[in-house]
């Protein structure tokens, strides 16, 4: 199944947008949860384009620079809500390259591990910090109580992106204080 696929429709099924504009929200909002490079988005722009899940048409942006502006098709809106409506099953665990390391500590020093765990540490609570800034600047305070617009689902997503971090960092001091506790 082809997910860049849905996360593009659904963008925009919200609105008609470029392949740049696609690309700026995927690194601002979609990035806690979904991550797409330029060279991952627009071979998947064409594509939906060849289906007819989406059309485009070009506007010029300046004098010169032309630019292609896709909406979102009937047959794409109705692919879209059908993958949309679908129960999905849990995900095998993500990959996770930190825990696959601390699976191995053992062939660590006690000094090696805490700089392992501390400098995890340090990575998640930037990102918390940067989550929880990300939530405190954005205009959610109306729209969150109708659950049916596009940023009652953004706030949903982000909220949970800071709870899993909020997790991840107690999970890690946890760690450290254990690792310190304990006889090298």
């Amino acid at each position: 199944m082809r997910l860049l696929k849905y996360a593009i429709l659904g963008l925009i099924n919200r609105g008609a947008m470029t392949g740049y504009d696609l690309m700026k929200v995927f690194n601002r909002e979609l990035v806690n949860f979904w991550y797409a490079k330029h060279s991952q988005i627009y071979p998947e722009l064409k594509k939906l384009t060849e289906e007819g899940l989406i059309t485009y048409e070009t506007v010029l942006q300046g004098e010169k620079m032309e630019k292609k502006l896709y909406s979102i098709t009937e047959a794409g809106k109705k692919d879209f809500l059908n993958w949309l409506k679908k129960q999905n099953v849990l995900e095998p665990t993500p990959k996770d390259i930190f825990r696959l390391k601390a699976y191995f500590l053992e062939s660590l020093s006690k000094e090696e591990i805490l700089e392992q765990f501390e400098y995890q540490l340090k990575q998640r609570q930037e990102k918390l910090k940067k989550l929880e800034t990300t939530m405190l600047d954005h205009p959610f305070a109306e729209s969150v109580a109708n659950v049916f617009s596009p940023e009652y689902g953004d706030y949903i997503v982000l909220k949970g992106a800071i709870m899993r971090e909020r997790t991840h960092v107690e999970w890690l001091l946890e760690c450290i204080r254990e690792i310190e506790s304990s006889e090298a």
